[in-house]
């Protein structure tokens, strides 16, 4: 099977594998790591053909290209050597091709004079084509892997371009710079089509985000082709009141708005207002029949409850009579907002998983987006189900704190052992306050606090005394 060398974006790591898998698993194609390493861009693949190379890196948004791996090694003339030994018998087909010679380097590089001399040793290939730096028959590059503030590469690798991945042209179509219409939860777009790759998204699927704010998630997945909607328990956000205009836009800024600047329009099938313990969405119970979702994936970013508690629609106490019959007359005034009432963070995780269940496609994807210390004594417990299967964990390191992706796929009926779904009830967090229904929110305004000021403690302690407390200085 063919060697394919993969340059990859040196940005998060954790995520880099995983969208690599996914993709191939997308297209049907065969892909077996070589060499990984998260600290290197550098991947090394065996794919069956340039063509399933081109299927896997053209939607990559952490891959900016791919090769044919033609040689390496950890000095020039073993790099030559390696280039005699693997692709001699390549050189043939390209040598009256019009060809483009670049060099590279990765935390280093060369000059021009320098570049020039390397692409020269190269000429026992025999290129006898036209140079051209513009739509080449073919191109070559020499890779130059440094070590920080080490002035002389360590490795060397040497390749025949395929093709270039989407990365650059869609970060900067879908950079939140210039959407129209964002909030101060809008993610960030690289993190929004990287989570759509992930979660398999495709042209001809049904997506469905139920936290969708100002339709970050909506709008990645409908760019790689899906039919998608969502919903939000803040109807303001959905139709423009929860969120800002960028300086300059006229007219009315909503979720309908950022799919049309985008041209998106026609993959948007609406939205609603809801949550989850309340949503208008077909729930089919699974004892009824499994096999009858009709969601092929859910990709989400739910609340945290940091800024704020968790809420639901409904009342906190039992309404009258005469209380309940008026919200039911206002509720289709225009700026009417229900009833909220506290909502525990673990029954949030756990009704989000019960919910793909019971709507998703067998093989269908849930990525789902959680957020957990970095302190292993207070780190939150990965949510399960047995009717779900963790495919991979992805995480984003903060400060005190990261947050992760994690990709569930809903298992077929065979698969699911008999007997499992007692597992899943169990009991919550009780309370009447935000911090109560949230371990998280109560770990991150106590624990990660204490953890901080313990840290300190051991810094101090670990420096030794003040100064002036090691000897006391005579008096003059």
């Amino acid at each position: 099977m063919p060697i394919y060398l993969i340059r990859l974006a040196q940005v998060h790591e954790s995520f880099r594998k995983v969208e690599l898998q996914a993709l191939a698993d997308l297209a049907g194609v065969s892909l077996q790591f070589i060499k990984y390493d998260d600290n290197s861009p550098y991947c090394i693949v065996n794919l069956p053909s340039d063509s399933a190379a081109r299927k896997v890196i053209t939607r990559s948004i952490l891959a900016q290209g791919i090769y044919e791996l033609w040689g390496e090694g950890s000095t020039y003339d073993t790099l030559h050597d390696s280039i005699h030994d693997l692709s001699a018998s390549k050189w043939s087909k390209y040598q009256t091709a019009s060809f483009r010679f670049t060099v590279e380097g990765y935390q280093g590089g060369k000059s021009a004079a320098d570049q020039r001399t390397i692409i020269d040793s190269f000429s026992y290939i025999a290129l006898k084509g036209q140079p051209r730096m513009r739509d080449p028959d073919v191109a070559f590059r020499v890779f130059e892997a440094y070590d920080l503030n080490v002035s002389e590469p360590k490795y060397f690798y040497f390749g025949r371009f395929i093709a270039e991945s989407c990365r650059n042209e869609a970060k900067k179509t879908y950079d939140l710079k210039k959407r129209h219409y964002i909030s101060t939860t809008s993610m960030d777009a690289e993190l929004t089509l990287l989570t759509a790759n992930i979660a398999h998204v495709a042209p001809g699927k049904l997506f469905y985000d139920p936290f969708m704010g100002t339709g970050g998630f909506p709008i990645a997945c409908a760019h790689f082709g899906a039919v998608v909607f969502g919903s939000d328990i803040d109807g303001r956000t959905i139709r423009g009141l929860g969120g800002s205009a960028r300086r300059g836009q006229t007219g009315k800024m909503d979720v309908v708005g950022n799919f049309k600047q985008y041209s998106l329009e026609s993959s948007y099938l609406g939205s609603f207002v809801s949550d989850l313990t309340n949503t208008p969405l077909r729930i089919l119970p699974i004892d009824e029949d499994y096999t009858k979702g009709y969601l092929d994936g859910i990709v989400c970013d739910p609340p945290y409850g940091i800024r704020e508690g968790l809420k639901v629609l409904g009342s906190r106490q039992q309404l009258l009579d005469t209380e309940r019959q008026s919200h039911q007359d206002q509720y289709m005034l225009p700026g009417y907002i229900p009833p909220k009432k506290p909502y525990s963070f673990t029954a949030l995780l756990d009704d989000i998983l019960a919910f793909a269940v019971a709507t998703l496609v067998a093989d269908g994807r849930l990525s789902m987006w959680m957020p957990t210390a970095n302190d292993e004594d207070i780190e939150l417990i990965i949510p399960n189900h047995p009717c779900l299967e963790l495919e991979s964990v992805c995480v984003q390191a903060f400060n005190k704190w990261s947050r992760r992706l994690l990709t569930y796929r809903r298992l077929r009926e065979s698969e699911v052992p008999e007997g499992a779904l007692e597992a899943v009830k169990r009991d919550y967090e009780q309370g009447t306050r935000a911090s109560d229904l949230n371990d998280f929110r109560r770990k991150y305004f106590q624990g990660f606090k204490e953890f901080e000021s313990m840290k300190k403690e051991f810094i101090r302690m670990k420096a030794g005394p003040p100064r002036e407390l090691d000897a006391e200085v005579p008096k003059r």
